[in-house]
């Protein structure tokens, strides 16, 4: 990549004062996680959230990896011992600051010191995989946090994303670009105006064969309507009713670059038991005991579902990340005659034969069974 293409990345921009910032909102704190390879647009879309007139206090938490931004540069002062290396206090209320430890402990102390804000950009590192990130703030706020995760943002360069997608790992190890796509609820195709359309079908094609279920947004100078980037609820139940009109519209997708990674649909009529459910998500998730027809172990990046309980007037909404996962009841009712479990399974080496059989013979002909 040439030093031409970086400078974007470099430039930080001017800061734009707001004249009237909202105080402290109640309630928990949404945490969007920002992740993307170095030079697909992380810092100048950051920079643009932190800049825009949006009449919200949002705090940017950079970690220490980064290389190439000016912002990152300029927040590398070191405290001994403390948890923030330095922050930037805008006009707007707005904080931009290097934290040493992406933990929960680092962002509450922050808060402590510099007060509640509308919102928490966290940006990842170009090689971080944001799915350990979110797990960690999924189970915090489980424990009553006063942050919870909102959504998974992956910012893609329209110029090199196939290339970074293309990229031969060692060992077998998972193509980092392809992992950041699989964990994502939004991406965010960035410099479209480099590329001609065909090859921004291309990436388009790339990301929605890895990620059946992503919304995907195209850009340039990472210019984005906020409204799509915050509150996406991808985690709580408020996204119960979206989830189950996006379910009916998911189709399993074929592998395209990277051969491993694919999504994986299917629904199945009636009620299911919960305990079976249970077992067969953690014999999936935690003991990793499924194959494909070639004898890979599957691995799910990602899980979504709306599943039917017997007794329960509500549909259930499962989410999954990594070897984490939840169920939660919503606020839908299930309409007389109409309980369809959908399932989305985003990951390696998945089978959806071999899935779907599984599924079939461990949870629904097991509770006919019982």
């Amino acid at each position: 990549m040439d030093g031409i293409v970086m400078e974007e990345e470099d430039d930080c921009p001017e800061l734009v004062p707001i004249d009237t910032p909202t105080g402290p909102p109640g309630g928990q704190i949404p945490v969007t996680i920002i992740t993307g390879y170095l030079g697909a647009g992380k810092t100048t879309l950051l920079n643009y959230i932190l800049t825009e007139q949006h009449n919200k206090r949002i705090a940017v938490i950079l970690n220490e990896f980064g290389e190439g931004s000016a912002l990152e540069k300029s927040l590398a002062v070191s405290h001994a011992g403390e948890l923030y290396e330095e922050w930037l206090e805008l006009r707007n209320g707005c904080l931009c600051c290097s934290v040493k430890d992406n933990g929960l402990k680092a962002i509450e102390n922050l808060m402590e010191k510099k007060g509640k804000f509308d919102y928490i950009l966290l940006e990842t590192t170009g090689l971080a995989d944001p799915g350990a990130v979110a797990s960690m703030f999924w189970v915090d706020a489980e424990l009553g946090s006063d942050i919870y995760l909102d959504g998974i943002v992956t910012v893609i360069d329209a110029k090199y994303g196939l290339q970074q997608l293309t990229e031969e790992k060692a060992d077998g190890l998972i193509n980092e670009a392809a992992r950041q796509i699989a964990v994502a609820d939004l991406t965010i195709i960035n410099k479209t105006d480099l590329v001609n359309e065909e090859e921004l079908a291309q990436i388009r094609d790339a990301v929605r064969s890895i990620n059946g279920l992503v919304k995907i947004l195209e850009t340039q100078k990472s210019r984005v309507d906020l409204s799509e980037v915050l509150d996406l609820h991808s985690f709580d139940s408020k996204d119960g009713a979206n989830l189950a009109e996006k379910l009916q519209l998911v189709k399993s997708t074929r592998p395209h670059l990277d051969k491993s990674i694919l999504t994986v649909t299917f629904e199945v009529a009636g009620d299911l038991p919960e305990d079976a459910l249970n077992v067969f998500i953690q014999d999936l998730l935690w003991e990793k005991m499924f194959k494909n027809k070639e004898g890979q172990p599957m691995t799910v990046i990602r899980l979504k579902g709306i599943v039917s309980f017997a007794g329960k007037a509500h549909q259930v909404m499962l989410q999954g990340v990594h070897e984490l996962y939840d169920l939660n009841e919503t606020p839908q009712l299930w309409e007389e005659n109409s309980r369809i479990n959908r399932l989305v399974f985003i990951g390696r080496n998945l089978d959806k034969d071999v899935l779907q059989e599984q599924f079939m013979s461990s949870v629904v002909r097991g509770a006919e069974r019982n």
